[in-house]
């Protein structure tokens, strides 16, 4: 069911094979088209890892997962005899994405790895830069599989550091001059203040003219401070990828989600 539907939406060419860049929804201009296919290609051919983006308009029923796994396998994209690749699909019907990984993708590109990657393109997806998503997609599924060939993959307790964006930067620069301001202030104020505050109501009394005849202490307030239990996350935290099998039998790795 799931092959009926990606062969229907692409039919078999003579070598049963597509280029590294399909976009039947017609999300890039002829010219995007062209400088990121150059670049899919660059990077596909001197890491030997198929790096693929496909867009289509509907799945055709089937699951982004399926679609994306059944859709590498069936075009035989990957290098070697396991298939090495990492797709990148794009359905606009449910505004859909989904990352599937094979043979040395699963490697290179772990759960947290992927999930890593997306938060990097998806925010162009959402604002329809389809072009610089991909882009960002290809590069760094570059950086990934460059750092995998050291035999540390990127994984949980070591992702990337994020870039030091410009929200950050100005968050960090307002923060600092606001508190400077009120040391400022603060210090000006001091120097201003004529008149003390006192501890003790009595010493706001003037002597004889209140006579106390009962003193105690009511507690009025308490704190009581709470920390939540840490609860397990499951594999995600041990880190690694998680992989399941396609319709025709092949061991995939990845995910997806919404934009």
């Amino acid at each position: 069911m799931i092959l009926l539907a990606v062969s229907a939406v692409f039919p078999t060419s003579a070598d049963g094979n597509l280029p590294r860049l399909v976009d039947e929804a017609n999300l890039l201009t002829a010219a995007e088209e062209e400088t990121l296919l150059e670049k899919l290609d660059e990077i596909s051919e001197r890491q030997q890892v198929d790096i693929v983006v496909v867009t289509v308009d509907s799945l055709g029923g089937a699951s982004p997962m399926a679609f994306a796994d059944d859709f590498y396998d069936f075009y035989g994209y990957g290098f070697g005899s396991e298939k090495d690749g990492i797709l990148l699909l794009i359905s606009m019907e449910e505004r859909d994405w989904y990352i599937s990984t094979a043979g040395y993708g699963i490697t290179a590109v772990t759960d947290a790895g992927w999930e890593y990657i997306a938060e990097r393109f998806t925010e162009d997806l959402s604002e329809g830069d389809y072009a610089g998503a991909f882009t960002i997609f290809a590069g760094q599924c570059d950086d990934f599989i460059t750092q995998a060939r050291t035999g540390e993959p990127y994984d949980v307790g070591n992702l990337p550091k994020k870039p030091f964006g410009f929200g950050l930067h100005f968050a960090v620069t307002f923060g600092a001059g606001f508190v400077i301001a009120l040391i400022v202030t603060g210090v000006m104020a001091g120097q201003l203040k004529t008149v003390g505050s006192k501890r003790a109501a009595d010493n706001y009394v003037k002597p004889g003219s209140m006579q106390l005849t009962k003193r105690s202490d009511l507690f009025l307030y308490h704190r009581v401070s709470r920390r939540a239990r840490p609860t397990g996350n499951g594999s995600r935290s041990s880190g690694g990828s998680s992989t399941h099998r396609s319709s025709s039998g092949r061991r995939h790795g990845g995910g997806g989600g919404k934009f």
